[in-house]
């Protein structure tokens, strides 16, 4: 498998970011790893077999980045708007700085991103909130409420990264629409120990209701929030989330 380490300085963030590129042509995605994650969370956790037939095969690229998640979600001690605000910094850095550069690796600008946990709340609120830069998602048992992170504390930017709220107030019509339609949206939840789908619940109405045709499937209650489901459901998955 080709891979390739990259360290660059963040304009966004002030201070230098890794990342790690696996594979040489393809679908480019972006991994973003689990709360607290660093960029080699995707081969430390084993990630790489489960993409690597389609990395090897020049199906895909896997663009692995690093989380601030301390400095925003998991800090309690920070305030909230401080820490909404850094948070923001980051998705800069991802839009303006991780994106492109995936983009000049692969050639190619059909861009999905892809997570787990709070690693995938971040994956599909990049995709609903810039579907003209991000075209899919795979995200696989996410919180998508912004009071996991910010509790009770709501203003703007905690707002525009929580998307039960933005979804629930788009508008009927709404162009992003027919973008996230004419994309590949797929999230995942199961039912079972240490999931949480409740919010995931409430997307899913909201997307009946407006008719936006992301997929939301919903596993067992025997389907637990751990590795060994997220394999099972990436095994599943990657072939429609690229051909089906």
């Amino acid at each position: 498998m080709e891979t390739q380490y990259v360290k660059t300085y963040s304009h966004s963030l002030q201070r230098d970011m890794e990342c790690k590129f696996y594979g040489h042509s393809g679908k480019p995605v972006l991994f973003i790893p689990c709360q607290d994650g660093r960029f080699f969370d995707f081969e430390n956790f084993k990630m790489t077999e489960y993409w690597g037939p389609y990395i090897e095969n020049g199906d895909v690229t896997v663009l692995a980045i690093d989380t601030i998640d301390r400095e925003t979600y998991s800090d309690k001690w920070t305030p909230a708007y401080d820490r909404a605000r850094r948070h923001e910094a980051w998705m800069s850095y991802i839009i303006n700085e991780a994106i492109p550069l995936l983009k000049q690796y692969t050639g190619r600008d059909d861009v999905v991103t892809f997570g787990c946990s709070l690693g995938a709340t971040h994956a599909l609120n990049l995709f609903l909130r810039f579907p003209d830069t991000v075209r899919g998602t795979l995200a696989l048992s996410g919180i998508y409420d912004s009071n996991y992170g910010f509790g009770d504390y709501m203003d703007e930017v905690v707002y525009n990264n929580s998307p039960v709220h933005y979804m629930a107030n788009m508008t009927y019509g709404h162009p992003y629409i027919e973008k996230y339609n004419s994309g590949k949206g797929i999230i995942c939840v199961g039912t079972g120990a240490w999931e949480i789908p409740d919010s995931t619940f409430r997307l899913r109405d909201i997307f009946n209701d407006k008719g936006i045709n992301i997929w939301v499937d919903v596993w067992g209650s025997d389907v637990c929030h751990d590795w060994d489901w997220w394999y099972k459901q990436v095994e599943y998955f990657i072939p429609k989330l690229l051909w089906d």
